[in-house]
């Protein structure tokens, strides 16, 4: 089950400048966001786990997004 809400996502398409975005859209960029976020986190903890650390700090997460950002742009061009 999908842990976030369209509304939210529906707000920053109109926000991007969209005059109608369907339902479809909506649920595609959440289903996405929610892909890399889960991938995010589980980089996230294996490095605070290689740190010695049970607690996930703000320096992992954004590590992990850069890892994860990388990674992800190697499978669409590849």
């Amino acid at each position: 089950m999908p842990e976030i809400p369209l509304a939210p996502l529906d707000r920053i398409f109109r926000k991007a400048g969209a005059k109608r975005v369907s339902e479809s859209a909506t649920r595609a960029l959440r289903d996405l966001i929610e892909k890399v976020c889960y991938e995010i986190a589980k980089e996230a903890i294996i490095l605070a786990a290689h740190a010695g650390r049970k607690t996930v700090i703000r320096e992992d997460v954004l590590l992990a997004a850069r890892h994860v950002v990388k990674y992800s742009n190697a499978i669409w061009e590849g």
